[in-house]
């Protein structure tokens, strides 16, 4: 793929981040960051990031004749959700790291029971949040609700499985559904709304072939991690490394070599973008899923 067109996904990205770091920040009060809870809170909502789910709640929205409007209270959602997994994610009970985005996590700066509290708090803010969108119809912001809902259920049982899989080996299969679950669902879910946000009913093919690019390429995005986590830096990736190594953790990286699981990981992308590339204006979800592929961190 021609590096103009990762440059291309690059800037979109930053342009979508950018809007939705914005109306993000539109749901805390002007003087939020002088509050123990909506101070941690943002403190991790507004750590940078790529913002992929957001991205693809929009792009999908797009994708499918919808506006801006209706699709950017459930971006936001769906990041309050993530980062509420996020916070979590590195408390010392469950990953215990020292950093996220480059900076140092949510509780070595607020404390782990501040860092619990908000994230317990931005999960019951993605749902309202999903569930007051006033930009759609009533009924649609409930199904969306619902679906986010959902997709937190399932990441958390993903969290489950990875902690089982630090203390025992797992078989490909089992990983194949934890990765699923763990980063697959937050990633099916943002498809999904933004085709809420466009209008697209339950039933409509729009709704599979979307399910099954964001699936694909959460898969692949992990296959990656794993990879990443074995040959990066603390200072390329902005967060620990090594950690799946040093806890015993059932990665791809078990069942193959480095090289394999890239190959392994192209083609679930290839794959992934076979499903929505029949659609026009969808080269900017096939160029997001290379970029993806081919990332350094």
């Amino acid at each position: 793929m021609m590096m103009e067109n990762y440059l291309d996904i690059e800037e979109a990205l930053r342009a979508s981040a950018k809007k939705t770091e914005a109306a993000l920040r539109g749901y805390y009060p002007a003087d939020a960051e002088s509050d123990t809870l909506w101070g941690s809170e943002l403190y991790s909502l507004t750590a940078g990031g790529k913002r992929i789910r957001p991205y693809l709640v929009l792009e999908f929205c797009r994708l499918f004749g919808g506006s801006e409007a209706a699709a950017m209270p459930f971006a936001c959602a769906v990041e309050m959700m993530h980062t509420f997994s996020l916070i979590h994610d590195d408390l010392p009970c469950m990953d215990d790291d020292d950093l996220r985005r480059g900076r140092p996590t949510n509780h070595k700066v607020w404390g782990e029971a501040t860092a619990l509290l908000a994230g317990d708090s931005l999960e019951l803010r993605a749902v309202l949040t999903a569930m007051k969108n006033p930009a759609v119809a009533p009924e649609d912001a409930l199904r969306a609700a619902r679906v986010l809902g959902d997709g937190a259920m399932g990441m958390i049982e993903g969290q489950i499985l990875d902690m089982a899989a630090e203390t025992k080996a797992i078989s490909l299969d089992e990983l194949r559904t934890l990765y699923a679950k763990k980063t697959g669902e937050l990633m099916r879910v943002s498809a999904v709304l933004g085709c809420i946000a466009a209008g697209v009913t339950d039933g409509d093919k729009r709704i599979a072939d979307a399910t099954a690019y964001a699936l694909g390429i959460g898969h692949a995005f992990q296959i990656i991690d794993d990879v990443l986590d074995a040959e990066s830096t603390a200072e390329e990736l902005g967060k620990s490394v090594g950690s799946d190594v040093r806890d015993g953790k059932t990665t791809y990286l078990s069942f193959m070599s480095a090289a394999d699981a890239r190959a392994y990981a192209r083609r679930v992308t290839d794959e992934a973008t076979a499903a929505v590339a029949g659609y026009p204006g969808s080269e900017m979800l096939t160029t997001l899923a290379e970029w993806l592929l081919m990332r350094r961190k």
